[in-house]
């Protein structure tokens, strides 16, 4: 298994155990449901709350740098706080949720993705569609010049083909504002 996947199955199996519902995003998402490609980072949601933090630093503190006063600051603005995997560097980007209606469709809908079967392994995956969502999102906020969010977006949807459920990314590009860059997505992929 690879080092990213790895990293991330240490992450999440720490939240799991501390019970913080959390789902796997960004480029690892984008890889799992479309076409893999090489990642230095990787993205997670969490539903980190101020109560989880001291669990969080004892539990992960040996494996990574992570700070406390980050984490709290990023609980009381809603962004985001990285912890950093000491032996590779691997940076991890943990996001904390947030309680609008696409960011909690995005949390109801997320997916296990079987990732080894000895020993069995699982990580919790945003939707084929909420990936991308979220990457149409990340496009629009980095001024529509980023190629590797837009070819994610395209890799996605050329795997999932007709599987995606096209109704719930209609409606939920509306409510991001990102309908013209879905409705172009779609036209580039060959689904309209």
């Amino acid at each position: 298994m690879d080092r990213v996947l790895e990293v991330t199955l240490l992450v999440a199996q720490t939240l799991v155990r501390l019970d913080i519902p959390y789902l796997v995003g960004g480029s690892l998402a984008s890889s799992l449901h479309g076409t893999p490609r090489a990642t230095q980072d990787v993205d997670l949601v969490a539903a980190v709350r101020h109560e989880h933090v001291a669990g969080l630093v004892a539990a992960l503190e040996g494996a990574f740098y992570i700070d406390a006063e980050m984490i709290r600051e990023a609980i009381g603005r809603r962004t985001s706080f990285n912890l950093i995997h000491l032996a590779s560097l691997l940076k991890v980007d943990v996001f904390v949720a947030r309680d609008d209606v696409p960011a909690q469709q995005q949390m109801e809908r997320r997916r296990a993705y079987l990732v080894s079967d000895e020993p069995r392994r699982e990580l919790v995956v945003a939707s084929a569609e909420d990936t991308v969502l979220q990457k149409l999102r990340w496009y629009r906020m980095g001024g529509e010049v980023a190629e590797t969010q837009w070819s994610d977006v395209q890799g996605v949807l050329r795997v999932q083909g007709r599987a995606l459920e096209r109704g719930y990314l209609e409606r939920t590009a509306a409510l991001m504002a990102i309908s013209d860059l879905l409705e172009r997505a779609l036209e580039e992929a060959g689904l309209r």
